[in-house]
């Protein structure tokens, strides 16, 4: 196309706004360098103005639910954990009670035989203290009606409430434990009295002679 014919020409092109980018004859001239170069501004501001393409957030999402399943996991095991603890609790507390009893029963066996097998000649009467019952000082010979000492299950300590007569002399002993006992029935016909206990320092281990 001739120079002078192409003098009044316009090259235009299209925005995405709607704005028209003119080139000058100049710029056909120069081999369209100048052209080129509107050009590739054009395209530079129009990517520069385009937003980018939102992206869905399936990571995020999954992340969400992930989250809540280890907070689920967390409040299973807890809950798990919790029963766990009460049922092994109650066992152990089911056995320290068996072997209150038993113990407790050993030193009222202690203390009859103390009381039913005096020396010839003697009165029949409780012990004054524990080491009576690990050795009789009515004899003269080592007589034991108790092989050791028993330590309340329920405390832990050897030091069990005593129980006295009329005349401070043992006749039992109880736990010093104030707990609510799980046991409340079968138990030996000694200790009937027990069912009804609220704690346990009323699981008394008292000898009671015959006719008293």
């Amino acid at each position: 196309m001739p120079l002078n014919n192409c003098q009044n020409s316009k090259l235009r092109f299209k925005e995405a706004n709607d704005q028209t980018v003119v080139a000058s004859p100049d710029a056909q001239v120069q081999g369209g360098q100048v052209l080129r170069r509107e050009a590739y501004v054009w395209v530079r501001r129009n990517n520069e103005r385009r937003r980018p393409t939102p992206k869905l957030r399936i990571w995020g999402s999954h992340n969400g639910f992930s989250y809540i399943g280890v907070l689920l996991a967390v409040a299973i095991v807890g809950i798990a954990m919790t029963a766990a603890n009460r049922y092994w609790s109650t066992i152990v507390q089911r056995e320290r009670e068996a072997e209150l009893l038993f113990r407790g029963d050993q030193i009222r066996k202690a203390i009859q035989a103390y009381y039913d097998n005096p020396p010839a000649g003697q009165e029949k009467r409780y012990p004054r203290a524990i080491d009576d019952l690990l050795r009789d000082p009515r004899y003269s010979q080592t007589r034991r009606h108790l092989r050791r000492w028993y330590e309340d299950p329920l405390t832990g300590d050897i030091d069990w409430a005593i129980i006295r007569d009329a005349g401070g002399r043992i006749k039992g002993v109880h736990s010093t434990n104030t707990g609510q006992p799980l046991k409340t029935g079968d138990f030996p016909k000694a200790y009937g009295a027990f069912e009804t206990a609220a704690a346990y320092t009323e699981w008394k281990f008292i000898y009671t002679p015959k006719g008293s």
